[in-house]
């Protein structure tokens, strides 16, 4: 499923007549731009990777966790159910609003601010594209059989070479990586930014001023 966010950036790319751009993003964002700025690094200038390395395929996700970090995935066991699909379905918003107020513990958004996200919780394909991923990561379901090569190149965790920023907010309550996990796997010019104020999961929203600059210096090394 993550293979077809990747294949749609280059095929955006394609449409604008966008050779190379610099990619930058959190979350399912970062990850996309983590395995563009791999597979494709001809197509990108620069990276800005929050909570830095994402890439994982499927078979990573199969391999168990420690109980503390498992208990942060709390909800890709609850999406494995259909009991957790019919829920989510029905409660997407008070959902995707804890998950916010648990990823993010010390952003205190006001409704206005969480309702121009949510509706797009509205979209008819929102549900299924969810439960497919998180069931696609643990091996539940199955991908697009014609990315199966890319797939494979995902699977080996290649390294990024591209310049590139990492970021990570002090009050980060999802589930990441430490920055020293990950630095071996970033092999051109590398820095990485620690943010603080109590920022959480989703940086680029809340330190849009620390998140923009790391676009406008990351190519200007």
């Amino acid at each position: 499923m993550e293979d077809v966010d990747n294949i749609d950036v280059i095929d955006f790319m394609d449409a604008l007549r966008i050779e190379r751009a610099t990619l930058a993003g959190f979350d399912w964002g970062a990850r996309t731009a983590d395995i563009v700025a791999a597979i494709w690094p001809k197509r990108t200038t620069a990276l800005v990777a929050v909570s830095g390395y994402l890439v994982s395929g499927q078979e990573a996700g199969k391999a168990p966790l420690p109980p503390e970090a498992e208990l942060q995935w709390w909800y890709q066991f609850y999406f494995a159910t259909e009991r957790g699909r019919a829920g989510y379905d029905k409660n997407r918003k008070d959902f995707n609003r804890l998950i916010w107020k648990l990823a993010s513990p010390k952003w205190n958004f006001d409704e206005a601010t969480y309702a121009q996200s949510a509706a797009s919780f509205d979209n008819p394909d929102h549900v299924d594209i969810v439960i497919h991923n998180y069931r696609w990561r643990l091996g539940l379901a199955q991908g697009e059989a014609r990315y199966a090569d890319l797939d494979r190149q995902i699977a080996a965790a290649p390294a990024i070479g591209v310049p590139t920023i990492t970021m990570e907010g002090d009050a980060n309550g999802a589930p990441h990586p430490q920055p020293a996990a990950y630095r071996a796997k970033f092999t051109g010019r590398y820095e990485h930014r620690d943010i603080g104020g109590g920022i959480g999961h989703n940086l680029p929203q809340e330190a849009p001023a620390a998140f923009a600059q790391a676009v406008l210096d990351v190519g200007h090394g």
